[in-house]
């Protein structure tokens, strides 16, 4: 195990967070009728990326009312930590997510560079003027999904391919299939009800402080 290489993949909604940015936009920002985008999406009647897209687009706020909006997210205290101990370890970080880069670098700060975490995700650019545009890769991009943006299962696979031993956190729906694919998986919520249900080996977690756990004795 020691000599293999070691790379540790995680989603950010919802897993580095307490919850996902569309439920605290939700809760701000959304009327009813805002919502139908993702009603559409839940009868399959939209992708995930076009629902997120519309839905984003809407918000009318100030630069400075939605980061703060933002700043209010919860992020876990001991993701720093476990991104510390993965670096002296020299594991290979990866940050996937079906949302967009606005929020998550805002949250994140300088953590990504210092800790060389690759993030994978949607790009996201706000104005009052044009609400929070979320922009998918182009489909050449090794990791494009038509149907999120970007495909989680596809950074797993290629890092398989290369020879990682892959260990992966998540919570929710688009987190199943990398979650089928990697070496070890801490889930929660969603993702683990979905694990347990097809049989994957999963760890369940309640906080960060359980990865970091896990890392210390790898």
């Amino acid at each position: 195990m020691k000599k293999k290489k070691i790379a540790f993949v995680c989603d950010f909604d919802g897993t580095i967070t307490d919850d996902d940015f569309f439920a605290y936009t939700t809760k701000a920002y959304f009327d009813e009728q805002a919502l139908d985008p993702w009603r559409a999406f839940l009868a399959g009647q939209k992708t995930h990326f076009r629902a997120l897209k519309e839905m984003f687009s809407q918000i009318r706020v100030s630069v400075a009312e939605l980061q703060k909006t933002i700043d209010s997210i919860f992020v876990d205290p001991d993701l720093e930590a476990t991104w510390r101990l993965c670096r002296n370890k020299n594991i290979s970080l990866y940050v996937c997510s079906a949302g967009n880069d606005y929020y998550i670098r805002r949250l994140l700060g300088d953590l990504l560079e210092k800790y060389n975490v690759c993030l994978v995700s949607n790009a996201g650019k706000y104005s009052p003027e044009t609400g929070l545009v979320m922009t998918a890769p182009e489909e050449t991009y090794p990791y494009y999904d038509a149907e999120t943006g970007i495909s989680k299962k596809s950074v797993v696979e290629k890092l398989k391919e290369d020879g990682f031993f892959v260990v992966f956190a998540g919570d929710g729906p688009p987190d199943v299939a990398p979650a089928e694919l990697a070496d070890v998986v801490f889930a929660k919520k969603f993702l683990l009800k979905a694990c347990r249900e097809k049989g994957i080996k999963t760890e369940k977690f309640e906080s960060f402080r359980d990865i970091l756990n896990y890392f210390k004795e790898l």
